[in-house]
C-alpha cells in the first residue's frame, strides 16, 4: 500500500481497463480472494489513519463496493473495534454479487452489528456505498438512503475513508454526479475538512481521482494493487504527472560559461491599453513577462497592444519594451493573449503564420474561437513544424470546441485530447488536475497545485513560465509538463510555508 504524492508519476486506468485487470486476476485466484484482500487493506488503512478510534461506521451498498466494506468490518471487529454497518439492501429484482454476499454472511456470522440507521457518534466513517461502475442516480432504488448517509458523513468532523472512489464521483472523469457529492466538494475547500478525507484506490489508480471534482472529493489518495501483477496490463488512459517526469528549468543544468543568449528570448504580446480601450489589462502582460524572467528566460520583451501603456516596468526594469511590429517572431518564443482584449485580433493572424514557437492564452484563444480562418491557420502550424501550446481554462476550451464549460468539465481528459487533435498542438487545460495533451503523446494529469491558484493573473504567470521553458530549449510538450508542474509546486510550497496567507499572481511570478 502506498500514499500517493506529487513525487512520482504513476499510470492511471479507466474503469474498462480496471475491469479487465480484475477479471484476469479473478480467473487465476481462489473465489472471493480479491474482495478479501480489498477488505483487509481498507481495515488496515483505517486503523493506520486513526489508531485510537473505537467507534467505526461503515455504510455499505448493494454491490461489490459494499462487499469490500463488510470484509473491512469483519477485520475491524476482530481487532476489538466497535463496528456498526448500515446496508442499503438490494434493489428490487437484483441479485447480490456472489463475492459481496459471501463477505456479508461472513461478517454477520462473526458478530458484526448490522443496523438500519446510522449511529449518532462515530470516530471513523467508511464510504463503501458505490464503486467504479455505478452512479448516484436519483431514480435508482436506495439512492435517497445513500444520500442521507453521505450527508451525515460529510457533516461530521470524523475521519472519512472512501473505498476505491467516493460515492457519486465518476472514476474516469472526476465528474460529480450528485448534489450531495457537490456539497462535500465545497466543504473540502476548508483545510480542516480536507485533512480528514481519504480514499483507498484498489487494484488501479483511477484518473477521476485527480482532476475536476476528484481531488476535492477523494482527499488524500492511497493505493493498493492487491498483489495483482497482470501478465498483460492494458494501456493507461493517462499518467499522473509527478516531479520525476516534470522537465526542469533549463538554467538548472546550465554550463558555467553560459550567457543570456543561452536561455532564449521570450516576447509577451498582449496587455490592451489606450484611450480607446474600454478595459486596461497591461498588468496581465507584465505578469506573464515577469514570470518568464523569473523562470529563466535570457531576455524578455514586452509588446503592449495600445498607445498609452508604460514603456518601463519599474518593479522589473530588466523587461524590455518594444512595438509589436519590432518583434522577431521567428526567433523569439511568443506568449500571446494575456490581457490582449479585442486588440489581439490585429496581430494574431501574423503571429500564427510567422512565429515558430508560440504560447496562446486568454484573448488569443477567444479570437481564434470566433474566426474559422484563424482556426485554419492554427491547424496549419503543425505542417510547418511550428510549435504551439494552448493554455485554456474550461470556458476558453469550450469556445474553441463549440461546446460549454460544463461539458468540458464533465470529461476534462476527452476535451483536452479533442483540442490537441483538432488543432494539432499541445494543450494544457487548466483547472484542478490540469490536463496536458498532445497528438501521439501520453495524456498527463498534473499532481501539483492547490486552490491558492484560483485568483486573477495566475494563468498569465503560467503562460510566461511556459514561454521561458520553451525559450530555454525544451520542446513544447515537455515544456508544458515542466511549467505546469512547477507552477503548482510553487503554490504547494507557499501553502506549506505560509499557511492561511493568500497567494497573489505577482508573488507567484517571483517565486
Amino acid at each position: 500500500m502506498q500514499k500517493i504524492s506529487s513525487a512520482l508519476s504513476l499510470p492511471l486506468y479507466s474503469v474498462a481497463a480496471t475491469r479487465q485487470i480484475e477479471q484476469q486476476a479473478a480467473a487465476s485466484l481462489p473465489p472471493h480472494t480479491l474482495m478479501q484482500r480489498a477488505g483487509l487493506s481498507v481495515a488496515r488503512l483505517a486503523l493506520a489513519l486513526a489508531p485510537h478510534a473505537q467507534r467505526i461506521w461503515i455504510a455499505c451498498g448493494p454491490g461489490n463496493n459494499g462487499g469490500d466494506g463488510f470484509e473491512a468490518a469483519l477485520h475491524l471487529h476482530q481487532w476489538g473495534k466497535t463496528v456498526l454497518v448500515t446496508w442499503t439492501g438490494l434493489p428490487g429484482g437484483k441479485a447480490e454479487p456472489p463475492d459481496a454476499q459471501a463477505a456479508r454472511v461472513r461478517a454477520l456470522a462473526a458478530g458484526v452489528t448490522l443496523a438500519t440507521e446510522a449511529p449518532q457518534d462515530f470516530d471513523v466513517c467508511i464510504d463503501a456505498l458505490l464503486g467504479i461502475g455505478a452512479r448516484l442516480d436519483p431514480h435508482r432504488a436506495g439512492s435517497a438512503l445513500m444520500r442521507q448517509w453521505l450527508a451525515l458523513m460529510q457533516a461530521s468532523q470524523a475521519l472519512r475513508l472512501a473505498v476505491d472512489v467516493p460515492t457519486g464521483l465518476d472514476a474516469d472523469t472526476g465528474f460529480s454526479s450528485s448534489a450531495v457529492a457537490t456539497k462535500s466538494i465545497a466543504a473540502c475547500a476548508h483545510p480542516e475538512r480536507a485533512a480528514g478525507i481519504f480514499t483507498l484506490s484498489l487494484l488501479t489508480l483511477k484518473a477521476g481521482l485527480f482532476t475536476a471534482s476528484g481531488r476535492d472529493g477523494a482527499g488524500q489518495v492511497w493505493f493498493d494493487d492487491l498483489g495483482v501483477k497482470p501478465a498483460a496490463t492494458p494501456e493507461p488512459c493517462a499518467w499522473l504527472l509527478g516531479a520525476d517526469r516534470a522537465a526542469q528549468p533549463p538554467r538548472r543544468k546550465a554550463a558555467h560559461a553560459s550567457h543570456k543568449g543561452s536561455f532564449g528570448d521570450v516576447a509577451v504580446l498582449g496587455g490592451q491599453s489606450g484611450t480607446a480601450a474600454t478595459t486596461h489589462m497591461t498588468g496581465a502582460a507584465l505578469l506573464a513577462a515577469r514570470a518568464a524572467l523569473h523562470a529563466g528566460a535570457g531576455r524578455v520583451f514586452v509588446a503592449l497592444l495600445g498607445q498609452a501603456g508604460p514603456t518601463v516596468d519599474l518593479l522589473q526594469p530588466e523587461l524590455m519594451f518594444r512595438a509589436p511590429d519590432a518583434l522577431d517572431l521567428k526567433r523569439q518564443v511568443v506568449v500571446c493573449g494575456c490581457g490582449g482584449g479585442e486588440a489581439v485580433k490585429s496581430v494574431i493572424a501574423k503571429l500564427l503564420s510567422t512565429a515558430a514557437r508560440a504560447v496562446l492564452d486568454a484573448d488569443a484563444l477567444n479570437a481564434i474561437a470566433n474566426d474559422t480562418q484563424l482556426q485554419t491557420q492554427l491547424k496549419a502550424r503543425h505542417g510547418r513544424a511550428y510549435s504551439t501550446v494552448l493554455t485554456p481554462h474550461p470556458l476558453e476550451a469550450a469556445r474553441l470546441l463549440g461546446s460549454t464549460a460544463a461539458a468540458v468539465q464533465a470529461d476534462r481528459l476527452a476535451a483536452a485530447r479533442e483540442l490537441a487533435q483538432r488543432f494539432q498542438c499541445v494543450v494544457a487545460l487548466k483547472g484542478s488536475g490540469t490536463v496536458i495533451a498532445a497528438p501521439g503523446r501520453e495524456t498527463m494529469v498534473n499532481a501539483s497545485g492547490n486552490a491558492l491558484l484560483a485568483t486573477a493573473g495566475t494563468g498569465d504567470v503560467l503562460a510566461g513560465m511556459l514561454g521561458a521553458y520553451m525559450a530555454g530549449g525544451l520542446e513544447a510538450f515537455e515544456a508544458a509538463c515542466g511549467a505546469v508542474f512547477a507552477h503548482g509546486r510553487r503554490a504547494d510550497a507557499w501553502a506549506s510555508q505560509r499557511p492561511g496567507q493568500a497567494l497573489t499572481a505577482s508573488a507567484l511570478a517571483a517565486l
